[in-house]
């Protein structure tokens, strides 16, 4: 029984230990991603710029701030949606992008622009949130028929279908509209720069109403992981769990797809990335995956900066160009984490 007892406490203490580092880790990574936002681009400035009014390059260090907190922020956003989706769905390949959520908030901003005349970033913010919420709500529907119901491989397949099919229909709006697509471009590609705060200001607090709910989701993530059936003999109703953690999923995917465009492969790295450091449990998953995704947005939207000088490439290239190898090295060492 001592023996017993002893064993568990070192791995009690052992796990401490490592979520400690883990967690030093993460608050690092952030810091050093956010000065080097601050600090490199097309001119690098000195620390000293930043904080100094008078300094010759403080211009270019105020232009920065909304663009790290805008990282950061999106990062954040999409990591912590990435996360409860593969939870939610029980599927290792699940984001946003390739279940048909950006693709259905940019078809609906489309329709915004096009359709409504709606030009300001608070009205376009509704409709990429109906046009998430449509594309979630469809991609289930669609992979529910049939046998076996919403299989992890029928929601990837219908999720892709319904991509390709929002993508032509946004492709077409803007071949019929030249002053829609003169608007859209700029964003479609997924992009931080030419923001202010005030951008930022309109989406935090959905932002933040969908990460309220993604951390409150964290223990209903781990129930639901246990299967439904199970769920329901533990007393949950799962419906209404669902219907809670998609309602973060279509706030968070949606908001960062407004304010910066579809950016790609943070949802569906990042969550097995944190799986390999701090285990299956969605309540360190959660909060992690959101630190996570903040550090590998901003750190591409810098390396997007200074790759191909003068110019920028933006951050929604950056993060595949990113993205492919980590997801593709995890692969080759089996660190698909489970559901």
């Amino acid at each position: 029984m001592t023996l017993t007892a002893t064993a568990s406490d070192r791995v009690a203490t052992l796990g401490r230990t490592r979520l400690a580092t883990g967690t030093a880790i993460l608050i690092a990574a952030l810091v050093v991603v956010a000065v080097c936002s601050m600090l490199i681009g097309s001119v690098t400035i000195s620390p000293a710029a930043v904080f100094d009014a008078a300094h010759p390059d403080h211009g270019i260090a105020e232009s920065r701030w909304p663009r790290t907190f805008l990282g950061l922020a999106v990062g954040a956003a999409l990591g912590l949606a990435g996360a409860c989706m593969q939870g939610l769905t029980r599927n290792p390949l699940a984001d946003p992008g390739i279940l048909g959520v950006n693709a259905g908030a940019a078809f609906a901003m489309v329709l915004a622009i096009a359709w409504f005349g709606v030009s300001d970033l608070s009205g376009r913010l509704w409709f990429a949130f109906a046009g998430a919420a449509v594309a979630a709500v469809l991609v289930h529907a669609i992979a529910s028929l049939g046998r076996d119901g919403a299989t992890p491989m029928k929601l990837t397949i219908a999720g892709a279908a319904l991509s390709a099919a929002l993508t032509s229909w946004v492709s077409a709006v803007l071949l019929t509209d030249r002053a829609t697509f003169d608007v859209f471009r700029f964003w479609q590609v997924g992009t931080l720069g030419g923001r202010d705060f005030d951008v930022l200001l309109t989406g935090l607090p959905f932002l933040v109403a969908g990460a309220v709910l993604a951390v409150v989701g964290s223990r209903l993530l781990n129930l639901l992981a246990l299967g439904d059936d199970l769920a329901r003999g533990l007393g949950r109703r799962v419906v209404l769990d669902r219907v809670v953690l998609g309602l973060a999923i279509v706030l968070l995917a949606g908001t960062a797809t407004a304010l910066a465009g579809p950016i790609a492969f943070v949802g569906l790295v990042i969550p097995h990335l944190v799986r390999s450091i701090v285990g299956s449990d969605y309540r360190r998953i959660i909060p992690f995956s959101a630190g996570y995704g903040a550090v590998l947005t901003t750190a591409a939207d810098v390396v997007g900066r200074v790759v191909l000088p003068p110019t920028e490439v933006q951050v929604g290239i950056m993060t595949a160009v990113l993205g492919v190898p980590v997801f593709l090295w995890m692969i080759g060492r089996r660190r698909m984490g489970g559901i």
